[in-house]
């Protein structure tokens, strides 16, 4: 992974990015086999992202998706980026995920559809959901791939590539030999082609787990960020090697994920869903460098 950041004023980091964005844009990861030499993912990371209690502040979570969009498509305002990746025709939706120790965020749906409505898309045209998705969703032009990242029994990320799980009609075809072939998911006749954005939230991420729907607060740590990429795999790519930095601190030894998570390195090795290689992602990070752990 190579960060634009390096060597660079802040001027020039902006300059920089946006440039090379747009070139990613306009050869992006298709599903016909044809991965796009690099991919392109934005961190995005705010101090003031939570409050006293750690709940998300609505205000800057939409800074955040915002300076995000801007970052990830290289346009000027957010509602150019919102634009460029969604018809105002059409019918488009927040594939989100409703897991309740760890949501997405209702300030990242809201922000979302705050977006949405301002590129002219009316509420009537807009859907939300999560387990109901293989019915509400279905008639939907567009999504919009929104989850938190954490750790997972069974998958060992749950990530952007496993969320839009539920469009399956049985999910659980998917879970032999921990979920390797999830990307197939993908090719499914009600998603292929739809997904135009990922957004990985990874405000406060689970990094480790017990079991199934196992949660500890002792887990989760307050990493304030959000993830944005038109590519599924590289942004699970960079959750996984974020998940297994913060297991290194906090355990103080190498506790991987990269095998528990292998349907990541199979969706872009077999299924040529998205980059997988590290060499291949750009990541920018934008926000406080303490703590970032990539």
């Amino acid at each position: 992974m190579t960060d634009s950041r390096a060597g660079m004023t802040r001027r020039e980091f902006v300059v920089s990015v946006s440039g090379a964005a747009i070139a990613a844009v306009a050869n992006p990861v298709t599903m016909r086999g044809e991965t796009a030499k690099r991919s392109r993912v934005v961190l995005i990371r705010d101090d003031e992202c939570l409050d006293a209690s750690g709940r998300p502040r609505p205000d800057v979570i939409q800074r955040m998706l915002d300076r995000g969009i801007v970052e990830l498509l290289g346009v000027k305002q957010p509602a150019e980026g919102w634009r460029r990746l969604f018809d105002p025709a059409g019918i488009t939706g927040i594939k989100t995920n409703v897991w309740e120790y760890l949501p997405t965020p209702a300030s990242v749906e809201a922000g979302i559809k705050r977006r949405m409505a301002e590129i002219g898309i009316p509420e009537s045209r807009m859907r939300v959901d999560d387990r109901g998705a293989r019915r509400t969703l279905a008639a939907c032009t567009a999504l919009v791939n929104a989850r938190p990242l954490r750790t997972h029994h069974w998958a060992g990320i749950g990530g952007c590539i496993k969320n839009p799980i539920m469009f399956a009609e049985k999910p659980e075809y998917y879970h032999p030999d921990m979920c390797v072939d999830l990307a197939t998911l993908w090719k499914l006749p009600i998603l292929k082609d739809k997904v135009k954005l990922n957004i990985l939230v990874a405000l406060t991420p689970q990094f480790y787990t017990r079991g199934p729907h196992h949660f500890d607060p002792r887990f989760v740590w307050p990493y304030k960020g959000i993830f944005l990429s038109t590519d599924p795999v590289a942004i699970d790519t960079v959750g996984v090697k974020v998940l297994e930095a913060r297991r290194r601190v906090y355990f103080g030894e190498d506790r991987p994920l990269a095998q528990l998570a292998k349907h990541v390195r199979v969706a872009g090795e077999k299924h040529a869903l998205g980059v997988w290689e590290t060499n291949k992602i750009d990541l920018v990070k934008v926000g406080p460098a303490a703590d970032v752990l990539i």
